[in-house]
């Protein structure tokens, strides 16, 4: 991400989301014990569920930094492309590499992630070339990218009409795109009223084999957080210190209590099933809104100092996140190793997220000193 100019706590809100996503991938292996060790899946999902505002951060911070835009809409596209495209070639041809020379000549893992059938030189080859189509496993942050790319489509249009718009007029798209948070929970909800679905699909509002575009596709999203980002700046808050912990901190707890205590109860209702699990922790759904929207207002609210070092650590975060995943993976190998047995699961969590930040915000630092290798991080 670019920044315009130094703002401390724009500066801060990015390396505050960036450090949430290493977090939040450090909670991953411990979240997938829960078929062998329920103590150990209790502490990855209570510390997974508290990160969940992280990539809405992230978005955030895009609309911050790049609504509206500025220059015509071919610059704008050539641009920020460029900046995108190869940093995504790049690794999704270096991470598996790495994953497959980590994995058969370093050390064995234990991760329950890990089937070593997916890392042999023929699956790490055929990666190579799909990503064309999609990330994999060994490029799972990279999925950020291919939505980015999205966002940054649509945002000179979003632009055009935010120069025109009014606030009210701003306020109800937001209430739309508010409406459309509850479709996860209405999803769920629907056949347990009677909802029997269309030829086989359970989908809603319009949505079917042949349609994925229902009634609030066009106003759901990541794009809501970009313009509530852009709102939140353009019409701060004009709250005191009182009203604004007395809505955010309730906002918030209840929001992570439906986050934490929705994972567990789809766990014990559909164990083991991804696709229902990840309900409970959608960045679009309305528990993580009701947790990233305090984050961001409190931290705008304290609207810390600009200062040099936090800006090179801000300026250093879209990189971490790129590189971030497969040194995830070595932390958790070596803590698991090192530390003896009985630590819980939140102290592993917590050394390997401050470890795997510093190790990959050191390698970002090396490649942004050379002026072809900064391309791949910047």
């Amino acid at each position: 991400m670019e920044k315009r100019e130094n703002i401390g706590w724009i500066d801060c809100m990015r390396v505050l989301a960036c450090f949430l996503v290493v977090f939040s991938h450090s909670c991953d292996a411990f979240v997938a014990q829960f078929n062998n060790d329920y103590a150990t899946f209790l502490q990855g999902c209570a510390l997974g569920s508290l990160v969940r505002p992280c990539v809405p951060l992230f978005v955030m911070m895009s609309g911050v930094l790049l609504l509206p835009v500025r220059g015509t809409m071919t610059e704008f596209y050539s641009k920020r492309m460029k900046r995108l495209v190869v940093p995504l070639v790049f690794w999704s041809l270096v991470l598996p590499l790495a994953y497959f020379f980590y994995l058969n000549y370093g050390v064995t893992s234990n991760s329950p992630f890990i089937d070593m059938s997916l890392f042999t030189w023929e699956m790490t080859l055929r990666k190579l070339y799909t990503f064309v189509f999609n990330f994999n496993y060994d490029t799972t942050p990279l999925w950020y990218l291919y939505m980015l790319i999205g966002l940054y489509f649509i945002m000179p249009i979003l632009s055009a009409w935010l120069k025109d718009a009014t606030r009210k007029e701003l306020k109800m798209v937001l209430c739309l795109w508010g409406a459309s948070l509850f479709i996860p929970y209405i999803k769920i909800a629907a056949p347990f009223l009677g909802y029997l679905g269309v030829f086989g699909n359970m989908n809603i509002l319009g949505e079917c084999d042949w349609n994925a575009y229902g009634t609030f596709y066009y106003v759901s999203g990541f794009v809501g957080y970009l313009l509530l980002a852009y709102y939140l700046v353009k019409y701060p808050l004009q709250w005191g210190w009182k009203k604004l912990l007395a809505i955010c901190v309730p906002m918030f707890l209840v929001g992570y209590a439906v986050t934490f205590g929705g994972y567990v109860v789809m766990q014990e209702y559909f164990p083991g099933n991804y696709a229902y699990l990840e309900i409970m922790w959608l960045f679009s759904g309305v528990n993580v809104f009701m947790m990233t929207f305090p984050v961001f207002v409190v931290v705008q609210k304290i609207d810390a100092p600009s200062s040099a070092w936090l800006s090179r650590v801000a300026s250093m975060t879209f990189g971490i996140y790129l590189c971030h995943f497969v040194i995830v993976q070595m932390g958790y190998d070596l803590y698991e190793a090192v530390l003896p047995q009985g630590v819980p699961a939140v102290v592993k969590i917590a050394c390997n997220a401050v470890t795997v930040f510093a190790v990959s915000y050191l390698l970002v630092r090396l490649l942004s000193l050379n002026a072809y290798t900064r391309r791949l991080v910047a």
